[in-house]
């Protein structure tokens, strides 16, 4: 997390519980990229804790630069094409199909932009105060449009989910970017991640959902 090492690792536990919960009550192969996104998010604030345990200590400099690309790669590659692709294979619907696979799209230059800095352009990671801060030097080919196409990417699919539920998902998820952004402009990377992994909890209860939804679903008998 961006606050503390104790409040990094004690994220990372919780949503690694939330996330074996979450698993647990996958019935379908669709179901598992999205039922997984706690359990990655724990895998990404246990990078982050294991951040504010190296940075201070330039023994472990290598360490530490192998846990910021480890962050980042999920924060800017990661997510955006996580997250609108798990909830397309949850969707049923032909007409919100289409457009959680335009979402996709969006998702996927993103994701293959950030990729490409992250190959070729140096990152670096360092505590300042109570947080962790990224610094980059990605060339602005995207400028502007590339914030909006990962804030469309990641918070857009759940409002056009026919899962009924999953538009808190994307509610919160937004509020919370709103949040980070006018105060934390200089931390966003790290703070809306903290934010967002606690707001992944609520997976479980739309997992909860579907399994519901599904046990709804009329058996129909083919007696030829």
């Amino acid at each position: 997390m961006c606050f503390s090492t104790t409040a990094s690792f004690g994220a990372g536990a919780v949503l690694s519980i939330i996330g074996v919960a979450s698993i647990k009550k996958i019935q379908h192969p669709s179901q598992i990229l999205f039922a997984s996104i706690p359990l990655l998010f724990a895998v990404q604030q246990i990078a982050e804790g294991v951040l504010w345990v190296t940075l201070p200590n330039p023994v472990y400099a290598s360490l530490s630069q192998v846990m910021t690309y480890v962050f980042l790669a999920f924060a800017q590659f990661f997510w955006p094409l996580w997250v609108p692709i798990a909830i397309l294979m949850l969707e049923k619907e032909s007409k919100r199909k289409r457009i959680q696979k335009v979402l996709v799209g969006m998702g996927m230059i993103v994701a293959l932009y950030f990729a490409y800095c992250l190959l070729f352009y140096p990152v670096h990671a360092k505590i300042v105060g109570y947080h962790v801060t990224y610094k980059v030097e990605y060339p602005n080919l995207l400028g502007r449009y590339g914030g909006i196409f990962y804030l469309i990417a990641t918070v857009v699919p759940p409002f056009f989910s026919h899962i009924k539920r999953m538009w808190m998902f994307g509610v919160s998820m937004f509020i919370s970017y709103l949040i980070t952004a006018i105060f934390y402009d200089h931390y966003v990377v790290s703070v809306w991640c903290f934010f967002a992994s606690i707001i992944s909890i609520s997976i479980y209860a739309i997992m909860i959902e579907i399994r519901n939804m599904t046990k709804k679903i009329p058996v129909t008998v083919d007696l030829k």
